[in-house]
């Protein structure tokens, strides 16, 4: 699973770079927010092709060495899985690199230090790999796409109530980031988009009193620590489909005679929802042991989380920020006597 998030990551960033060269044949030459953002991609792409190439080798010379009876199947077995994690290990390592300097990016995009993805691009197109032609393209297409980032608070509503929460208010945070397409669905007319795209969503919980979960068959409880827990918390992380009808109050412009439509350049507002899959449910938990040593426990497991996941959500804002909040309408866990369903407010920046 843990690689297979890191596959994702690398294709959200790619998806990204896909819609913004929605002419197959043509290439941004100016260094801009989304050609940072494939450079990143790629990075991670090579990183992974990299790892498995090594991998492969070393599966190879075990598959050589029981092949020559040098050491027996259940010793290969071990030493396959062995390699199998340390190169897991490695992928993990080098790619928070690269995911570190995706965040560094998007910080850079929000202080305004990244050069502006605008509407005015000039593009380099290739005629059957012979002929070239430079294109200016004045006006935003009928297709955009964004970059999109969000985070804020997040919680259980329990039997349908938020009150009196098992969960800290303030300590349990969502954030979200994925790139999103942004159709207008009126040729002539600026008001209606369809906006849907893909985003790897994280659910944070941490609990109260002391407590973290266990599972007891089928059912998830809290339960109170022996030791004090410095920090208890409980995340889940889904890759999930976002579909919104997107109202976007931006004017049309008129330049040289002809009509241009712009998006995020005033209010907007979204409606709708997501569905995806749960892909990595992990505890965390951090305590002292009787020798004052410092313990940072991370457990991976089911958990009963459901698998799959699925909600309503909404957004309005201005230009690219926005107000966030979503829902899900499955609940955390599948067995439960009680159901529980996350909740989610926050804020939501789309960068066009």
């Amino acid at each position: 699973m843990k690689n297979f998030t890191i596959y994702l990551t690398g294709f959200l960033l790619l998806f990204l770079t896909e819609i913004f060269a929605q002419d197959q044949k043509g290439e941004v030459v100016s260094e801009t927010f989304e050609s940072r953002a494939k450079g990143i991609a790629n990075k991670i792409e090579n990183i992974t092709k990299e790892e498995k190439a090594a991998l492969k080798a070393e599966i190879e010379a075990i598959n050589n060495q029981l092949d020559k009876k040098e050491i027996t199947t259940e010793q290969a077995e071990v030493k396959k899985q062995e390699l199998a994690a340390a190169r897991a290990k490695n992928i993990e390592t080098r790619v928070a690199v690269a995911q570190d300097e995706l965040k560094d990016l998007v910080q850079e995009k929000v202080d305004g230090k990244i050069k502006e993805s605008d509407s005015s691009r000039t593009w380099v197109i290739h005629f059957d790999n012979k002929r070239r032609k430079n294109w200016n393209h004045d006006g935003e297409r009928r297709t955009t796409s964004q970059f999109v980032f969000a985070f804020g608070l997040n919680n259980l509503v329990t039997d349908k109530a938020l009150a009196h929460s098992d969960y800290r208010y303030w300590g349990s945070h969502f954030y979200e980031w994925g790139f999103t397409a942004n159709t207008r669905i009126f040729k002539n007319d600026n008001l209606l988009h369809a906006k849907y795209g893909l985003s790897l969503m994280y659910n944070n919980l941490r609990p109260t009193e002391n407590r973290y979960f266990q599972e007891n068959g089928k059912q998830t409880e809290l339960v109170k620590s022996t030791v004090h827990l410095n920090d208890s918390r409980f995340r889940n992380v889904y890759l999930v489909v976002p579909a919104h009808l997107e109202f976007d109050f931006s004017k049309k412009e008129i330049k040289n005679d002809k009509t241009l439509f712009r998006t995020h350049k005033s209010m907007r507002v979204g409606l709708g929802g997501y569905f995806g899959a749960n892909i990595k449910s992990k505890q965390i938990l951090k305590f002292e042991d009787e020798e004052g040593n410092k313990v940072k426990q991370k457990t991976k497991g089911d958990f009963n989380v459901n698998d799959f996941i699925y909600g309503a959500s909404a957004y309005i804002g201005y230009k690219e920020v926005s107000l966030y909040a979503k829902y899900d309408l499955s609940p955390l866990f599948r067995d439960n006597a009680v159901d529980q369903n996350n909740i989610s407010f926050g804020v939501r920046f789309d960068f066009n």
